[in-house]
């Protein structure tokens, strides 16, 4: 029996849930000719690259039956169920559902589903991801908040926190299938546990994790919150090795009026602190940020302090977004910046991280790094520094092992294994 096709699109969470479709679809009685297009509503780009895929699966498998999911068709079903070739659209929590798959639901006839808003946290089994180094854990959903940029909340709902047993379970279930490194994902993890009994914290979470899973090696975490990195994550940050010291903010801009105009809860005091004290508490540790570029009225003095923060901060791993209007938000009735210019400051702002790349990955020539293997030459480190081996090992991807980083190219280290 063939085996679906699933294309994703956006976010670590989207792969982890197209994990948990393929693994329903596996499960269920009719898979022939299944393509699921799993889509992304955070930029307008994200929404065209979907719907190409999905032209170019009705014209090379005229005879495939297409289902849409994901937040942009959550947002909008009956947009994505008018597309030639579609025969269904699902919502985000129908999708992670094992009925939803069965013959008798995917035959169903309607080409919309019954798409409510998306309010549950089920935890879902996931031991495989197709083509992957390292998993991703989902201990969380959804958001509180609403920043005047982001159509998300509407896609995914309130936040909702997976119970820290199940975690635990599923994280456990990764590391017998060979995983070394998972990844904490969710749409805003530092709310992690306000929903729960008692309210535990994100850091509560990954102590906790790291307790009773003392078998996984490496813990990374995956966008933050700057205003909400709570104690118990400092003092991980401090003093444990196997939460990797990497941090990724979701800062998205370095201007404080930009900012107030997002409607974010942090300033750009806020950001450098946070970036000061992860340095002192873990010397060495990489930092990345989301970045958005051309938000409505940025002019070009505030956009300067955006790249002025990138460079006074050290920024080195950037996630840059040209600003997308997203229909519904009240930034998009905001005075518009040209395409054209949000195109050339985003341009401007990977430069510069690019510039800071090559600064901090300097600092690491000549030291050992722990790196996770996701190509017989090419792997991350702990720091989330990209690694190229001087020569192919033969351990299977998912492998960690130690490398003497000896020179630079334009992706990052060049570095020799050493031997156990």
């Amino acid at each position: 029996m063939s085996e679906p096709e699933i294309l994703t699109f956006g976010c670590r969470l989207n792969r982890y849930e197209s994990e948990v479709m393929r693994g329903h679809v596996a499960a269920s009685d009719d898979r022939r000719g299944l393509v699921i297009v799993n889509t992304c509503a955070v930029t307008g780009e994200a929404e065209r690259q979907a719907r190409q895929a999905i032209r170019r699966a009705h014209r090379e498998k005229p005879d495939a039956r297409i289902v849409v999911t994901g937040c942009a068709a959550q947002i909008d079903p009956g947009r994505w169920a008018a597309l030639p070739g579609v025969s269904r659209v699902v919502g985000n929590d129908d999708k992670l559902r094992a009925e939803t798959w069965s013959m008798a639901s995917a035959s169903s006839g309607h080409a919309v589903s019954d798409i409510m808003q998306a309010r549950e946290t089920a935890p879902h089994l996931v031991t495989d991801f197709a083509d992957r180094a390292r998993a991703f854990l989902e201990v969380q959903q959804g958001c509180d908040h609403r920043c005047t940029f982001c159509i998300i909340p509407f896609g995914r709902g309130p936040s909702r926190s997976v119970p820290m047993g199940a975690v635990a379970r599923q994280a456990r279930a990764l590391v017998r299938s060979g995983y070394a490194e998972i990844v904490l994902t969710g749409v805003d993890i530092t709310s992690y546990g306000a929903d729960l009994p008692g309210r535990p914290g994100l850091g509560q979470l990954a102590r906790r994790l790291l307790a009773l899973v003392p078998e996984l090696p490496r813990l990374r975490l995956s966008s933050l919150d700057p205003t909400e990195i709570d104690d118990d994550l400092w003092r991980l940050i401090e003093s444990e090795p196997r939460l990797m010291p990497h941090l990724h903010l979701s800062l998205q801009a370095g201007s404080d009026i930009v900012l107030k105009r997002m409607k974010r809860r942090h300033s750009v005091a806020d950001a450098a602190a946070v970036i000061r004290r992860a340095r002192t508490l873990r010397p060495g540790i990489g930092i990345g940020a989301d970045l958005i570029a051309g938000f409505p009225t940025e002019d070009e003095a505030l956009f300067g302090q955006t790249l002025a923060f990138v460079r006074e901060h050290a920024v080195p791993y950037l996630h840059v977004f040209p600003y997308s209007e997203r229909p519904g938000t009240p930034a998009a009735r905001m005075p518009a910046v040209p395409v054209p210019v949000r195109r050339e400051r985003a341009r401007r702002l990977r430069e510069a991280g690019q510039e800071v790349a090559q600064a901090f990955h300097a600092d690491l020539l000549g030291r050992t790094v722990s790196v996770l293997m996701e190509t017989p030459t090419r792997g991350h480190s702990g720091q989330f520094a990209p690694v190229r081996l001087d020569a192919p090992c033969d351990d299977a991807p998912g492998t960690v092992i130690a490398a003497r980083a000896v020179a630079l190219d334009d992706a990052g280290l060049l570095a020799e294994r050493i031997e156990a």
